[in-house]
C-alpha cells in the first residue's frame, strides 16, 4: 500500500499516522529513537506491507506489471491500490477524502520535528501539490507512477505503466475489492495489539 493506505490506516491516532507514514525512512534500530505511538506506527506499516507482498489478491494484481517492470511491479500495484481506495465510495467520498488530506497534512506537520529529513522533504510537495487527494484522478495516479520511475534506479518510463493499468483496470479493481477487506481487518487487529485496545 501506499501513501493513502497508510494513512487511512493509522485509524485516527497522531502517533501512529507519524509512524505510519515515516516507517520506509527508518532504518534499524533508530525506531527506538522514536516515542512509544510513533514506534507502533513504524511496525504497523511493516505489518501492513508484509501482509499486502503476501496476499493473494496483491500476487496476482502485480503480474500485469511484471513483464514491464519486474521486482518493480509491486510498488505500481501499491500506488494502484491507493487509487482505487481514493475512489471506494465505502471509504470515501469527494469531500471527505478532500477533509481526510488536510487533516493528514496537519497532523504531520504538527510532528515535523520528528520526521526524519528525507521525509520532510518529501512531505513539502506531498502537502503542496496534495498527493492523498491526487491519488482521485487517474492523472494523480500516472504523475505517482511518474514519481515511482524517478526515484527508482533502473526505471526510465512511466508510460507502459499508465497503458498497463487502463488495460486492466477492471481486473485490478476486483483484485483491490477482495483485499481491501482482508486488510482493512488485520490492519484493525494489528493496531489494537501495538496498543494494547
Amino acid at each position: 500500500m501506499n501513501f493513502l493506505a497508510h494513512a487511512y490506516l493509522s485509524f485516527d491516532d497522531e502517533g501512529v499516522l507519524a509512524g505510519n507514514m515515516i516507517s520506509d525512512f527508518v532504518k534499524g534500530n533508530k525506531q527506538f529513537e522514536y516515542p512509544e505511538s510513533v514506534r507502533a506506527g513504524i511496525k504497523l506499516h511493516r505489518s501492513i506491507d508484509s501482509f499486502t507482498d503476501n496476499h493473494p489478491a496483491t500476487i496476482a494484481a502485480k503480474q500485469v506489471f511484471r513483464n514491464d517492470y519486474r521486482l518493480y511491479s509491486g510498488a505500481f500495484m501499491d500506488v494502484a491500490y491507493d487509487y482505487f481506495l481514493a475512489n471506494d465510495p465505502q471509504e470515501f467520498s469527494a469531500e471527505s477524502l478532500s477533509v481526510f488530506a488536510q487533516k493528514t497534512y496537519s497532523t504531520l506537520a504538527g510532528h515535523f520535528e520528528l520526521l526524519p529529513k528525507p521525509f520532510q522533504q518529501l512531505f513539502y510537495y506531498m502537502k503542496t501539490q496534495n498527493w492523498l487527494y491526487g491519488y482521485r484522478t487517474t492523472s494523480g495516479l500516472f504523475k505517482s507512477f511518474a514519481g515511482l520511475v524517478r526515484r527508482a534506479q533502473y526505471l526510465t518510463d512511466s508510460h507502459p505503466a499508465e497503458r498497463i493499468f487502463l488495460a486492466n483496470r477492471e481486473f485490478l479493481q476486483a483484485q483491490y475489492q477482495f483485499f481491501w477487506i482482508d486488510l482493512k481487518s488485520f490492519t484493525q487487529q494489528e493496531f489494537d495489539k501495538l496498543l494494547k485496545k
